[in-house]
């Protein structure tokens, strides 16, 4: 069963918790610059104004703010995360957005919303981090209207055994080392990220999961395989069935 589990999980959040001073430099150093563009490329023509939008392992609330720039509009945002020192320091940030998310902390495998509820979900760099991942994606399904999306932007795993290789590599070794020169030996810190890479699952098993939950599945690869960017939809037959 994919996931952290509930051991490797806590360790990796002990981890987030410690890097928050410099964790947004990092990952953009890490992602090679990519990591806006590639979350501006998720929600960009998805999210309509009014939407009430659930960020899931939301961070500082990057995707939020991606979100806030590329509507016309305002869209009203529960932002979820873990880490309620995340949420804090994202409270402060938003001081000076013109819409102010709520906030609330928890895992995703029990989500404190009833059924039916957004009408998108994000998911920026989180997802790999579930404790067990198809349970998180049955949660988001659950919570999520009829016509709702998931919007997942994260790593990806290659189905080429020579690719996923080429990606593991730069996870484990030169990973650690743009981290480190962005932000010294605590950056070092950042090599669980690999930890997290090795219980992801391959992409097409990944899509599979989402297909037993969505009944479509955009899923679009970058970087060989090494990033991918996801939008999957609930349709209307289903949410009626799930609201019984």
């Amino acid at each position: 069963m994919s996931g952290l589990g509930g051991t490797y999980w806590a360790e990796v959040i002990e981890v987030l918790r410690s890097v928050i001073p410099f964790y947004d430099r990092v990952n953009k150093a890490i992602s090679l610059g990519n990591d806006t563009k590639f979350r501006i490329r998720g929600v960009k023509g998805r999210i309509n104004s009014g939407s009430l939008l659930l960020d899931a392992g939301s961070g500082y609330g990057n995707m939020s703010r991606v979100v806030l720039s590329e509507i016309k509009g305002v869209a009203n945002i529960v932002m979820y995360d873990p880490i309620p020192q995340m949420l804090f320091t994202a409270k402060e940030l938003f001081k000076t957005e013109r819409s102010s998310p709520s906030m609330s902390a928890g895992v995703f495998e029990y989500l404190p919303f009833k059924n039916d509820t957004f009408d998108a979900i994000l998911c920026g760099y989180s997802l790999r981090d579930a404790i067990v991942l198809n349970k998180a994606i049955s949660e988001f399904a659950r919570v999520l209207r009829g016509h709702g999306l998931l919007i997942i932007v994260d790593l990806g795993k290659p189905d080429s055994v020579l690719l996923e290789k080429l990606v593991s590599f730069y996870l484990r070794y030169v990973l650690g080392i743009i981290a480190f020169v962005v932000a010294g030996r605590a950056g070092l810190k950042f090599r669980t990220l690999h930890g997290t890479y090795l219980k992801w699952p391959k992409n097409s098993v990944l899509k599979e999961i989402l297909n037993q939950h969505f009944d479509k599945v955009e899923f679009e690869t970058k970087l060989l395989g090494g990033a991918i960017i996801i939008a999957a939809s609930k349709s209307v037959k289903r949410y009626r069935t799930s609201s019984r």
